[in-house]
């Protein structure tokens, strides 16, 4: 098929009007919300369901994100709102944040991967929630990329890896936040972070006594409950290091390392800071921002990994940030993105 890509100007848009109704029709639309663009399908049609996997790549086991534009359309899609739930949603949505409910009878097996519960969110993006009310249904929507590689924040990251594949991309602009929503368990009793994001765990903590992260974060051998736990995601064409520790030691350490790949010959590309890139004055480089500014980085992060899928690399030395605040969402995607292959110094 031919994939239009269409730049979106305002919710009035005769062409995102258009983009709801192909949803409705059963077809698939990239969008942007504020964390990275979606691959949006009708979410209670089990055939669009299909189609996102189909698309994408994905393995079907691995479950697919509700999105919602209002309450009303929740009560639709789950069983139970639970109390925990509901803070949640008083003070955070709409916003970066996804929580898992118990689902309701309507959800087609296709969403869930066959689990009981759904995953939801309401995103904070004008442009997003516009066509879920165009389209007039929950969509269904996991991020824009072919399984596996970087998540988009661009459109024509969209672009590249879905054409011919979807029928439109929405070009709505950057990304906000850069990296995927905060998921919360909201099924226990207390909340439980299945995917670190935006959402942090020191700001679930301001409402809640207690906030537990759930071990697959840091690579344990658990048994998944939530999207993108159970396979190895954004990942780059080439193989790649994360070097973790003391920033101080950081500029030097990399610089060693680097040294070592290419007296073996090889091609590297450096994935790291401000701070460290005009140290090292590497023609391979991309920065990600300063380590001061842990927003920034996130906001770059899926850019710098696309970055050197078109440079003549053979591995990339990726820097490590702190895992606190947005944080342990940053070193979640570089050490799912490098599979878990870290050098600490």
């Amino acid at each position: 098929m031919e994939t239009e890509l269409i730049k979106i100007n305002s919710i009035d848009d005769e062409a995102l009007k258009r983009a709801g109704q192909c949803i409705k029709d059963g077809g698939l639309v990239a969008f942007p919300t504020e964390t990275v663009y979606g691959l949006g399908g009708d979410g209670l049609n089990e055939v669009a369901a299909k189609n996102i996997y189909l698309a994408k790549g994905r393995p079907s086991d691995n479950p697919l994100i509700l999105h919602i534009n209002d309450q009303k359309m929740l009560s639709r899609i789950v069983s139970e709102v639970t109390p925990m739930a509901k803070k949640i949603m008083t003070a955070f949505c709409p916003g970066p944040i996804t929580i898992i409910l118990p689902k309701s009878d309507i959800i087609p097996k296709a969403v869930t991967g066959g689990l009981d519960t759904i995953a939801v969110r309401m995103p904070d993006n004008d442009i997003a929630r516009a066509l879920i009310k165009y389209a007039d249904t929950p969509i269904a929507a996991p991020s824009a990329n072919i399984s596996g590689r970087p998540s988009p924040t661009t459109a024509q990251a969209v672009y590249k890896d879905l054409q011919s594949r979807i029928d439109m991309v929405l070009d709505g602009g950057a990304c906000q936040f850069g990296v995927e929503s905060t998921i919360v368990d909201c099924t226990e009793d207390v909340p439980i972070i299945l995917r670190p994001g935006a959402i942090t765990k020191e700001m679930l903590e301001e409402i809640f006594p207690v906030v537990k992260i759930d071990k697959a974060i840091v690579g344990a051998n658990v048994v998944p409950k939530a999207p993108g736990m159970k396979y190895k995601h954004y990942a780059p064409k080439v193989d790649m290091i994360l070097i973790e520790g003391d920033n101080k030691k950081m500029s030097s350490s990399i610089k060693e390392i680097l040294h070592k790949y290419e007296n073996e010959g090889k091609k590297v590309g450096l994935l790291v800071s401000d701070e460290v890139a005009n140290e090292l004055n590497h023609q391979n480089t991309f920065s990600y921002g300063s380590q001061e500014n842990l927003a920034q980085i996130a906001s770059e992060i899926y850019e710098g990994l696309r970055y050197f899928d078109d440079k003549d690399v053979d591995i990339i030395l990726a820097q490590g940030t702190t895992d606190k605040g947005i944080g342990l969402a940053i070193m979640n995607r570089l050490h799912k993105a490098s599979g878990f292959n870290s050098i600490f110094i």
